[in-house]
């Protein structure tokens, strides 16, 4: 087993998935990666960090299993070649940058399919944060200063996107409960409530 460990992070949109990761790679010390990884498979490609951020948790309206399998167990396709900046290209070098730091060091992930990239490694603690749609909606409302069908539509329009990106490159159901080894309900208990319920999961592998 890898002396480094892992924890990923996928969240549903407004409950707080991204604030609990934070507390915790502080807490442990670790590093955390969020848009971080945009940065670094730019840096590792040479491509506009901003077409990382334009194919970032969105996918095509037709969803292959072939195309998603490619994607995800393919290797990086050299500058020279047509689909160089394809989806499936910016995705392949997010995989990579992802196991490279799954190898190289402690961290937390938050999203970017890093539970299903890393679902092999022994050494991953993979974790799914929601909440009710209603407390959800509270906490965009109060956090951007959004009416509650603004709210609404926001959270609808991001899950939504979440969703067709998983399913578009590793073909699974985002919220499947089976993808997870542990599942948190935000809204039953305090961050660090939750945070020690993680830590302790952990402290078990």
């Amino acid at each position: 087993m890898s002396e480094h460990r892992v924890i990923t992070i996928s969240r549903g949109y407004g409950s707080g998935g991204k604030t609990m990761g934070k507390m915790l790679a502080e807490e442990l010390g670790w590093s955390y990666y969020d848009r971080e990884l945009l940065r670094l498979a730019s840096d590792e490609s040479g491509i506009s960090e901003e077409l990382f951020a334009k194919a970032d948790e969105k996918s095509k309206r037709t969803l292959l299993m072939r195309v998603a399998r490619d994607a995800l167990d393919g290797q990086v396709i050299p500058p020279d070649r047509d689909d160089f900046i394809s989806n499936e290209n910016l995705f392949r070098y997010q995989a990579k940058i992802i196991r490279r730091l799954a190898a190289e060091e402690n961290c937390v992930i938050i999203g970017r399919c890093a539970n299903y990239i890393l679902k092999d490694e022994p050494h991953v603690l993979k974790v799914y944060v929601h909440a009710p749609e209603k407390v959800c909606i509270r906490t965009v409302m109060n956090m951007y200063s959004l009416t509650q069908d603004e709210a609404t539509r926001r959270i609808h329009d991001i899950d939504r996107r979440r969703a067709e990106y998983t399913r578009y490159f590793t073909g699974r159901d985002w919220r499947l409960a089976d993808d997870y080894d542990l599942c948190i309900d935000s809204s039953r208990m305090d961050w660090q409530k939750c945070i020690r319920i993680v830590r302790a999961y952990l402290e078990s592998m």
